[in-house]
């Protein structure tokens, strides 16, 4: 499950918190998103997460492990209790990868800079970040959701292009 949830970080680029708490009622399949409400997130704003195709294929896979005594889509193993934080660490140090779960954020922001003509507006809605200008902030009252679903679905194609090109899959 650990590996599960992990994987879908990466892919979503959200925090290892919201992929922990993450319920079934907030993934809607159909539309491939993923809604984080106001009192999960960092700033307190709901989040729409625009999943890729290689997110959706993980949280199918999660979908197996479903069990009736959580809505949790990646519960712990007490009493479908949320991962603790530490899983997701140690699944990085047992795999040799010499990041944080937290860094998988900072990965993505720089693919998105350094590789693709994606907007850095479109990677900071994204992340959940507040556009810094307050101005421009003020009147932008759109999420961008149809550009991030381009870059969601750029970034999952990168990363499993990536895995496969490193064998880890």
């Amino acid at each position: 499950m650990g590996r599960l949830a992990l994987e879908t970080l990466i892919l979503t680029a959200t925090r290892s918190g919201e992929i922990r708490g993450a319920t079934w009622g907030e993934i809607d399949l159909d539309n491939a998103l993923w809604t984080i409400p106001a009192e999960r997130m960092k700033a307190g704003k709901e989040h729409v997460v625009p999943l890729s195709s290689a997110a959706l294929d993980v949280i199918r896979r999660a979908l197996g492990y479903r069990e009736a005594r959580s809505e949790l889509v990646f519960p712990g193993q007490r009493g479908g209790k949320p991962l603790s934080d530490m899983t997701l660490t140690k699944i990085c140090r047992d795999m040799e990868v010499p990041a944080v779960p937290h860094g998988f954020r900072s990965s993505f922001r720089d693919w998105v800079a350094e590789e693709t003509d994606f907007d850095g507006d479109i990677a900071e809605m994204a992340l959940a970040h507040a556009i810094g200008n307050k101005v421009e902030a003020a009147y932008r009252r759109g999420n961008l959701l149809e550009k991030r679903k381009a870059l969601m679905e750029a970034w999952g194609q990168y990363c499993v292009t990536s895995q496969k090109r490193e064998g880890r899959d």
